[in-house]
C-alpha cells in the first residue's frame, strides 16, 4: 500500500482566512490623521488664547503711562500684562463699590445713564444680561430640552431661559416657556421662541453635554462620550 499523500501547500494556505495587509501609504496616512486629532483641539485652544491675550495686551498698554508699564523696564515684552492689568483694574473697582462711596457712586451713574432716551435702554438691557449671566439670579441655560423647530416633526436642542414676560404670557392661552434655540455651529446667535410646556419634552443631558452636540454639528453626543468611558482597556 502506497504512503498516504501529503495535503498540498495550497490547500492549507486556502483553508485560512486571507489576511488583510495594511500599506506603507496607508500606515502613512492614519499617522498624519491620528497626529491632527491630537495636536489640533491644543493647537486652536493654545492659539486662540494667545489671540486674546495679544488683544487685550495691545488694547490696554498703550492706555498704561510708560513709568507704570513694565515693559519700559524691561528688554523684552512679557505676554499677559494687560490681561493682569485688566484682572487687577476691575477686582480694585470691584472692592470700591462695595463700600458707601462707591454704592452713591453707582447710583448717581444709573440715575444719569437712565435719564437718557436711548442709553438707558441699551444700559438696562446690558445690565439685565450681565446680573443674569454673571450673579446666577436666575436658572437661565441650566435646562436642555427638545422642541420641534422650525416646523412640526423637525426637533432641535433648545435652552430653558427663565420665565415669560407677562405680555406675551396673556396672549396666549396656557403656560409658556422661553427657550433659546442656538444655531450650529455658533451658539452665541440663536433665536429667541415661546412655547406650550406640554411641546416641550426635558433631556437627561447638560448644558455643555448640549453645546458640544451642537457646536460639533452631531458628531460628539452625550452617548459616545460615556461609550468611550466604559470600554475596557485594550490589552
Amino acid at each position: 500500500m502506497g504512503e498516504p499523500e501529503e495535503p498540498q501547500a495550497g490547500r492549507q494556505q486556502g483553508s485560512q482566512p486571507p489576511r488583510h495587509v495594511i500599506g506603507f501609504g496607508a500606515r502613512l496616512r492614519n499617522y498624519f490623521l491620528a497626529g491632527i486629532l491630537i495636536t489640533a483641539p491644543v493647537g486652536l485652544t493654545v492659539y486662540i488664547a494667545w489671540l486674546f491675550i495679544s488683544w487685550v495686551d495691545d488694547t490696554v498698554l498703550p492706555l498704561v503711562p510708560p513709568k507704570y508699564n513694565p515693559e519700559a523696564y524691561l528688554p523684552f515684552s512679557i505676554p499677559g500684562i494687560g490681561l493682569i492689568i485688566i484682572l487687577v483694574v476691575l477686582t480694585t473697582i470691584g472692592a470700591v463699590t462695595a463700600g458707601i462711596l462707591g454704592r452713591v457712586t453707582r447710583q448717581l451713574m444709573e440715575s444719569i445713564l437712565n435719564r437718557l432716551p436711548i442709553i438707558r435702554s441699551l444700559y438696562g438691557a446690558i445690565k439685565q444680561i450681565t446680573e443674569t449671566v454673571l450673579a446666577n439670579k436666575s436658572s437661565a441655560f441650566r435646562e436642555c430640552v427638545l422642541v420641534e423647530f422650525p416646523r412640526k416633526n423637525a426637533w432641535t436642542i433648545a435652552f430653558v431661559t427663565g420665565a415669560t414676560p407677562g405680555d406675551v404670557d396673556a396672549a396666549v392661552a396656557g403656560e409658556l416657556v422661553t427657550l433659546y434655540v442656538p444655531t450650529t455651529p455658533n451658539p452665541t446667535s440663536g433665536y429667541l421662541i415661546f412655547v406650550p410646556r406640554e411641546e416641550v419634552r426635558p433631556l437627561d443631558m447638560s448644558v455643555e453635554d448640549g453645546i458640544k452636540l451642537i457646536v460639533s454639528g452631531g458628531i460628539v453626543t452625550p452617548d459616545m462620550a460615556k461609550k468611550k468611558q466604559k470600554l475596557p482597556a485594550s490589552t
